[in-house]
C-alpha cells in the first residue's frame, strides 16, 4: 500500500504531455499534427482513464484501511522560512479525483464527434487536458500556496475555455467577465493565505489547523482579525462556486462549447470552490461566525439561483442558473457542519448535471440543422418542443437527469438533497423554509426546462428562399412525414461552413456540409430502433460518440445515490469512505439511518417537487403553449383591482428573473459607469490640479522672467537708479513700521 501511495503524484501530472505535444507539434510540424488530430483525442482520453483507474484504486484502499497519505519535499528554505511542495491523498482528494476524471473521459468522448466540424479541435482537447491537469494539481495539494499555484491555473485555462470561440464578441466579453470577476476573488484568497501564514508562519494545512486551534483555546490571538483572514479566504470560493455576489459570471460563461459547460461548470472548477471550503473546514469550523456567514451566503444562492432559472429562454442559462443553485446547497451544508452531505451532493449533482448539460448539447446540435449555426437560436427554447419524436434518447436521459435534480427517488439527487433539507431544519427553521421553497422551484424550472423543450410542437420556422418582403413563415414540420426541399426553402440565419469536415475519432463517418444549410444526413443505420434513412430537414438523434456518454452518465444518475445508503451495515460506503476526514473534524456519524424518520421527511421533499411539477405541467403542458396556459390562469382572476394587481406580481417576477435580478444592470452602472467617472474625475484632478501647480510655477517663472528681462538694458545708469530707488523705498517702510 505504501508503495501505491508513493506513485500518486503522477495523478495531476499524467495528462500533462497531451497539450505539450499538440503545441510542439505545432510549432513544428503543423501539417501533420492537424491531419493526425485523432489520435490527440484517443491519447487525451487514454492518459485521463489511467488517471482514473489509478484514483479509483486508492480510493478502495481508503475505504479498506480509512487511509491518509501525505508526501512533502523542501522546495525553498531560507533561515526560518521553508516553503514545501508535495500531495496529499485523503477521501477528498481521491473524491475529487474520481469526479474530474471519469466526467472527462465522457466530456472528451462526447467532444470528439460535438466539435469534429470546429477548426481549433487540437486547442479545444489542449486546453482540456490542461485543465485537468490544473484541477487535478488543485486536488491533490498538501498546502495553501500550492493550492493557489494552481488555482490560478483552473482560472486561467477556465479564461480560454470561456472564450474558446473568441472571434464572437459575446464569447470575448463572456470569457473577460469570469476573468475579472474571479480576479475580485482570488485576490481575497491570496490576502487570506498570507494572514494566515502571518498568523501561524505555516502554508501546511496540518500545521495551520493545529497552531490555529491552539492560538484560539489559550485566547492569544486577535478574533477579528482571524475572522477577516478566514472571510477573504472564502471570497475565493465565493467567486470560483458563483456564489453571492460574484455569481454574474457563470451564466455568460455559457457563449464556451456546451462540453465545456458540462465540464468546468457542472462538475469540476465551479466545485472548487465547494472543494476548498471542505479543505479548510478544520480551520473554519474553530472561528466564530464564520460558518454563520458560509451557510447565510449559501442560502441567499440557493434561492436566488432558483428565481433567476424560472424565466429563461436560453437551455444553458437556465441550467448554468440552476448549477448555483445547487451550489448553494452545498455551501449550505458545509456552512452548516453536514460535511458528508455537502461531499454527497456534490457527486450526485456532478454526474446529473453533467448529464444534463451533455444532453443540452445533444439537442442544440440537432437544433443547428434548422436555424443554422447561431447560438441565439440554437440555444432558445422558445424555438424548440416537439423534439420527443426524433431526439428519443437524449429526450429519456434528459428527463432522468431532470427527475434526479427535482429530487425524485431514487435517482441521485434525492438522497442528498434530502439530507440537507432535513439537517438544514435543525440548524436554522428560516434557513430550512427557504430551502425547502426552492426545492420547490427547483422542480419547476427543471420541468419547465424538458417540457419547453422536448415536449408540445417544434416554434422554428423556415422562410421562403425568394426572400421577398411579406413572406409567409412556413412551419419547417408541416404535416407528418412531409419533405422541405433544401433547394426552395432556406434558413432564416444561415452560417457557410467547409463543404467537408473530417471524420471522429469513434466513428468513420464523413459529413457533408451544403452551402445553403448545414444539413447533416444521419440514416440511424447504427442504431436499430430507428430505420428512417430519408432526407430531410427534421431534428436528428446524436451519434453514438455523443450518445455513449450520456447513457454512461444515466447510469451513475440512477446507482451512484445508493453510495450514501446502508444496506448490510450500519454505516453507507460514503461514510466510511470519509472516516478520516469526518474524525478531524471531532465529528461521530456513524449511527445508524432512522428509516421511519427517513420516509417522513422523504414524503414531505418529494410532495413539494411533485407540486412544482404539477405547475409547470399546468403551465407548459403541451396541449396549450405556454400564453395560452396564462391567460387560462387569468381568466380565475376577475377583472378590476384584483387582476391589476395579480399583472403587477406576474410581470414583476418574470422581469427580475429574465433580467438577472436586475444584478448585472447594478455592476454596470455602479462599477463600470462610476469607475469611469471617478477615473475621469481623477484625471481632470491629476491634470488640473497635480499637473497645475508645477505647470503655473513654471508659468509664473516665464514671466517674471520676462519683465526682469526687459528691465535690464546694460546701463550702468539705469541700474544706479533702480539700486538707489529700490534702496530709497525699503528704507521708507522701515521708518513707518519703527515709527
Amino acid at each position: 500500500m505504501e508503495q501505491t501511495y508513493q506513485y500518486a503524484w503522477i495523478i495531476p501530472f499524467l495528462p500533462l504531455p497531451v497539450p505539450m505535444l499538440i503545441g510542439l507539434g505545432l510549432l513544428l510540424f503543423p501539417t501533420a499534427t492537424k491531419s493526425l488530430r485523432r489520435m490527440w483525442a484517443f491519447q487525451s482520453v487514454l492518459l485521463l482513464s489511467i488517471v482514473m483507474l489509478f484514483s479509483i484504486n486508492l480510493s478502495i484502499r481508503q475505504i479498506n484501511s480509512s487511509s491518509v497519505y501525505e508526501y512533502v519535499w523542501s522546495w525553498i528554505i531560507n533561515n526560518d522560512f521553508s516553503l514545501e511542495f508535495g500531495y496529499l491523498i485523503d477521501p477528498l482528494t481521491s473524491i475529487m479525483s474520481i469526479l474530474i476524471t471519469t466526467v472527462g473521459i465522457l466530456v472528451l468522448i462526447y467532444s470528439d464527434n460535438y466539435m469534429s466540424h470546429d477548426h481549433g479541435y487540437l486547442r479545444f482537447f489542449s486546453y482540456m487536458s490542461f485543465f485537468s491537469t490544473s484541477m487535478l494539481g488543485l486536488v491533490t495539494s498538501s498546502n495553501l500556496i500550492q493550492i493557489y499555484i494552481f488555482w490560478e491555473l483552473v482560472g486561467m485555462c477556465s479564461y480560454l475555455l470561456i472564450g474558446f470561440w473568441f472571434t464572437r464578441p459575446v464569447a470575448a466579453k463572456a470569457c473577460q467577465k469570469a476573468f475579472v470577476t474571479n480576479r475580485v476573488g482570488d485576490f481575497g484568497l491570496l490576502l487570506g493565505i498570507l494572514g494566515f501564514y502571518w498568523i501561524t508562519g505555516s502554508f501546511e494545512f496540518r500545521d495551520v489547523f493545529q497552531i490555529l486551534n491552539n492560538l484560539i483555546s489559550n485566547n492569544e490571538i486577535d478574533f477579528l482579525f482571524v475572522t477577516l483572514c478566514a472571510v477573504l479566504l472564502f471570497a475565493g470560493a465565493i467567486a470560483k462556486s458563483a456564489q453571492f455576489p460574484l455569481h454574474v459570471w457563470l451564466p455568460d460563461a455559457m457563449e464556451g462549447p456546451t462540453p465545456i459547460s458540462a465540464l468546468i461548470h457542472a462538475a469540476t472548477m465551479v466545485a472548487a470552490g465547494i472543494f476548498l471550503v471542505a479543505r479548510l473546514m478544520p480551520l473554519f469550523i474553530v472561528i466564530p461566525h464564520i460558518m454563520n456567514f458560509i451557510s447565510f451566503i449559501g442560502i441567499i444562492t440557493v434561492f436566488l439561483g432558483a428565481t433567476l432559472a424560472l424565466a429563461q429562454k436560453d437551455i444553458k442559462r437556465g441550467l448554468a442558473y440552476s448549477t448555483m443553485s445547487q451550489l448553494g446547497y452545498m455551501m449550505l451544508a458545509l456552512g452548516m457542519g453536514s460535511y458528508r452531505s455537502a461531499l454527497f451532493h456534490l457527486i450526485t449533482h456532478a454526474y446529473s448535471k453533467a448529464l444534463l448539460f451533455l444532453g443540452s448539447g445533444s439537442v442544440i446540435h440537432s437544433m443547428e440543422i434548422l436555424v443554422g449555426y447561431c447560438p441565439k437560436k440554437s440555444q432558445n427554447m422558445v424555438l424548440m418542443g416537439g423534439l420527443t419524436k426524433h431526439v428519443p434518447i437524449t429526450k429519456n436521459s434528459f428527463l432522468l437527469g431532470t427527475l434526479s435534480l427535482c429530487g425524485i427517488p431514487p435517482l441521485a439527487c434525492f438522497w442528498s438533497k434530502d439530507e440537507i433539507l432535513n439537517d438544514s431544519w435543525l440548524y436554522s427553521p428560516i434557513f430550512a423554509i427557504i430551502a425547502w421553497s426552492t426545492a420547490g422551484l427547483t422542480a419547476f424550472y427543471m420541468c419547465r426546462i424538458y417540457l419547453l423543450t422536448f415536449e408540445g410542437h417544434l416554434n422554428v420556422h423556415f422562410q421562403n428562399y425568394s426572400g421577398k418582403r411579406n413572406t409567409p413563415l412556413i412551419s419547417l414540420w408541416g404535416k407528418e412525414g412531409s419533405k422541405i426541399s433544401s433547394k426552395n426553402f432556406r434558413l432564416v440565419t444561415l452560417l457557410k461552413i467547409n463543404k467537408s469536415a473530417p471524420p471522429s475519432f469513434f466513428s468513420n463517418k464523413v459529413y457533408k456540409i451544403d452551402e445553403i444549410v448545414r444539413t447533416r444526413i444521419q440514416p440511424f443505420l447504427s442504431i436499430p430502433h430507428f430505420g428512417n434513412t430519408k432526407t430531410s430537414l427534421y431534428p436528428y438523434e446524436s451519434d453514438n460518440t455523443m450518445l455513449f456518454p450520456i447513457l454512461i452518465l444515466s447510469l451513475f444518475t440512477l446507482f451512484v445515490g445508493f453510495l450514501g445508503i446502508p444496506f448490510n451495515e450500519d454505516v453507507d460506503i460514503l461514510t466510511k469512505w470519509l472516516t478520516p476526514s469526518i474524525n478531524l473534524l471531532h465529528k461521530n456519524l456513524n449511527d445508524s439511518i432512522d428509516w421511519y424518520e427517513f420516509c417522513k421527511d422523504a414524503v414531505f421533499s418529494v410532495s413539494i417537487a411533485s407540486f412544482g411539477i404539477f405547475i409547470a405541467f399546468f403551465l407548459y403542458k403541451p396541449v396549450y403553449s405556454s400564453f395560452q396556459n396564462l391567460d387560462l390562469i387569468n381568466s380565475f382572476v376577475k377583472m378590476g383591482p384584483k387582476r391589476k394587481f395579480y399583472d403587477k406580481i406576474k410581470n414583476a417576477i418574470y422581469d427580475w428573473s429574465y433580467n438577472r435580478g436586475y444584478i448585472d444592470a447594478f455592476y454596470g452602472t455602479f462599477f463600470i459607469v462610476g469607475i469611469r467617472k471617478l477615473a475621469k474625475l481623477t484625471h481632470f484632478f491629476d491634470r488640473i490640479i497635480i499637473d497645475g501647480i508645477p505647470n503655473g510655477v513654471g508659468l509664473m517663472s516665464f514671466f517674471v522672467a520676462e519683465v526682469i528681462k526687459s528691465v535690464g538694458g546694460g546701463r550702468i545708469s539705469s541700474y544706479l537708479f533702480f539700486y538707489f530707488a529700490y534702496v530709497s523705498i525699503f528704507l521708507v517702510i522701515y521708518y513707518f513700521l519703527n515709527f
